[in-house]
């Protein structure tokens, strides 16, 4: 056999198939998707009926196939969609089980009621349960099932490497634990998988008790393997090392970021309730403004530099401008139309499709076109014989 090896040899080779360095040049910047999956679910939150809900929720789908790279954390999708069916399923219980507020006349069975006692006003176990019921606890339900499933987008496409590289300096100690965190599972999961696999390979069992057992203790030891390696590259990293910075600037970063973040709460409030729609914008504005300035001055503390940070191009502009547009116009819908965008129960009517909302939300697929496809999914190499 020569140096170069036999002409099979050489071309069973892996051949690379994709390009990191030049992905992470094109690839769009994480905080991008996060403000695109946040305005789609905010503009969940001004609607209650199923078509706009499930459009929404068709828009977060096709973009999350489309443009989800191939990397164990981008998994978690299908994860928050059964959490959302889940949430559908227990507020569908609970209506069945301890009634609803809304009166209706459609009675679809009678459940035995529990007695209680006199302290327990307004509580009942049992008793009847109407179709005008389970239809508002349905649409309220999916309400919080689309947002969800939004959030779960935002997992899905958004590293969390890269986007905590792109936050501020006075969240980078924070924003380390929760990438940590959001990590620590899928990289559980594809332990479990992998070892699974080798047992099936070697005629050894995977399933059962018996298979659980001797497949947690591997597991494991990679897990504290993780953290000891985890802990050692934070430590040479300079973790938790923070410059001196004066008192008075200590306590003027403390106070407006706290009164900025308590701004931001009473605005959003105010723009999640029909009395606060005249000072929600006004606050919300007021509180990320002391926000941002504390943690600019928060900032401060921090010591480290970044490598190759991802840049805010013009796609990047596109992905959130098309989020925040579906959510601008279905906040102008909500206030024009709201009989559209909150079909009633009572009396018992079937949900239409209002045309111009439903176009809007079709705004939010803008990024399965402007963003690029990720990369191919690595084949691996087959072993020369």
């Amino acid at each position: 056999m020569g140096a170069g090896g036999t002409p099979s040899a050489r071309a069973s080779a892996p051949t690379p198939t994709h390009h990191p360095h030049r992905h992470r040049a094109t690839a769009l910047h994480p905080g991008a998707w996060w403000l695109w999956a946040l305005a789609l679910g905010t503009a969940a939150t001004r609607t209650t009926n199923p078509l706009l809900l499930g459009l929404l929720i068709t828009v977060s789908a096709y973009v999350v196939i489309t443009r989800r790279p191939h990397a164990p954390w981008s998994r978690s999708y299908g994860a928050f969609v059964k959490l959302a069916l889940a949430v559908l399923l227990i507020r569908l219980l609970f209506t069945t089980l301890l009634g609803s507020p809304i009166p209706g006349t459609h009675t679809l069975l009678t459940l035995p009621e529990v007695p209680l006692p006199d302290w327990a006003q307004g509580i009942r176990l049992g008793g009847r349960v109407t179709a005008e019921g389970l239809t508002f606890a349905l649409y309220d339900a999916m309400k919080l099932a689309t947002l969800l499933i939004c959030v779960g987008a935002a997992n899905a496409l958004a590293n969390p490497s890269r986007l905590l590289k792109s936050l501020p300096g006075a969240l980078y100690e924070m924003g380390v634990a929760v990438v940590v965190a959001l990590t620590f599972a899928p990289n559980l999961i594809a332990d479990v998988h992998r070892l699974r696999a080798a047992r099936r390979l070697r005629g050894r069992p995977d399933r059962g008790v018996r298979g659980l057992l001797q497949v947690g203790l591997p597991v494991l030891e990679g897990a504290l393997e993780r953290s000891v390696a985890l802990a050692a590259a934070m430590d040479a990293r300079g973790y938790g090392r923070t410059a001196h910075v004066p008192a008075p600037v200590r306590r003027t970063t403390a106070a407006l970021t706290l009164g900025g973040l308590l701004g931001v709460c009473a605005g959003m409030y105010g723009l999640l309730t029909a009395a606060g729609g005249t000072y929600g914008i006004p606050v919300l504005l007021a509180g990320v403004a002391a926000a941002v300035a504390g943690l600019w001055l928060g900032g401060r503390r921090t010591v480290r530099t970044r490598y190759r940070p991802d840049r805010w191009d013009a796609r990047a502009w596109l992905v959130t401008a098309s989020g925040a547009t579906v959510a601008a116009l279905l906040f102008l819908a909500a206030a024009r139309d709201p009989a559209a965008l909150h079909p009633g129960v009572i009396p018992l009517t079937a949900p239409t499709l209002p045309l111009w909302p439903a176009a809007a939300v079709l705004v939010g697929l803008l990024p399965a076109f402007v963003t690029p496809a990720p990369d191919p999914e690595p084949v691996p190499a087959k072993e020369p014989s």
